[in-house]
């Protein structure tokens, strides 16, 4: 038995992370903040993939029964490869659990005329998996992908707010837009960009609904583990998060404290 696993690049997966303790309050959980390599969104599949089965290895080794991947590009270049090949060789008992699959199954719910649009990494969009995701829950749909290289560097340097911030994040915004005029729902497929999301929403006409993955993944989770229950029993329940960080645990607990909303004390790792 265990905590919850929770792994992003960076930051971003704190985002998840709050909601995951909203929704399973009883629970343990684990996370690491792989914030010395991020970010992921411009690097090689192989280099994703790599990364990724480092940290996924490192909290299966600190007791970890259950991961999720709380970053969509990780989710996007090395889910698939690590729960098909690795998970069979490392333990066919643990799981490993993305955000995108989740995302894509509920998002065509949110839109009215069929018209999605997708924010996110060059890695995510370049990847194509929402497109393939969506299409499998929602083929009537019609989505429309745009990449932002700029949002995870402003949203780690905490330059997001800025001026210059605001104007890169408002011509992506618009970018995704010309595409199509008719898009009236946006998935924020980052786990970083929810810091962004009541911004996003004051520049979008009122229609656009704007959504983040935290409550959406969250949901799904519990879900899984309702209708896993050999799962829920190896994850153990004090309530408590422990937080891991490839990075100074000196910035990360600063920056860190601002996405939880308390205080955050994390211990420094090393991946190899």
């Amino acid at each position: 038995m265990g905590p919850i696993g929770v792994f992003d690049s960076g930051y971003g997966g704190l985002t998840i992370l709050k909601d995951l303790r909203k929704k399973l309050p009883a629970y343990d959980f684990l996370y690491l903040g792989d914030n010395a390599r991020a970010p992921y969104g411009t690097r090689s599949y192989d280099i994703v993939y790599e990364f990724t089965l480092e940290a996924v290895k490192e909290l299966f080794n600190r007791g970890c029964e259950l991961v999720v991947v709380a970053c969509n590009t990780a989710s996007a270049k090395a889910l698939r490869t690590i729960q098909q090949n690795d998970l069979p060789k490392i333990d066919s008992q643990k799981r490993v659990l993305g955000v995108i699959r989740p995302s894509s199954e509920i998002i065509g719910q949110f839109t009215q005329n069929n018209h999605i649009g997708i924010l996110a990494t060059p890695g995510t969009v370049n990847s194509d998996s929402y497109l393939l995701e969506i299409n499998k829950s929602s083929p009537q749909c019609s989505v429309y992908q745009h990449a932002c290289p700029m949002w995870v560097p402003l949203i780690e340097n905490n330059e997001y707010d800025t001026p210059a911030g605001k104007e890169f994040i408002q011509k992506d915004v618009v970018s995704l837009l010309e595409q199509n005029k008719r898009i009236d729902t946006i998935l924020l497929g980052c786990t970083h960009y929810p810091v962004l999301k009541e911004y996003i929403e004051s520049i979008v006409p009122e229609n656009i609904e704007v959504i983040a993955q935290g409550e959406i993944v969250a949901n799904s989770l519990a879900d899984y583990l309702l209708r896993h229950p050999w799962m829920d029993s190896k994850c153990t329940k004090n309530g408590t998060v422990h937080y891991l960080t490839t990075e100074s645990t000196v910035e990360f607990n600063k920056n860190a404290s601002t996405y939880i909303g308390e205080s955050i004390h994390s211990e420094h790792i090393k991946l190899s």
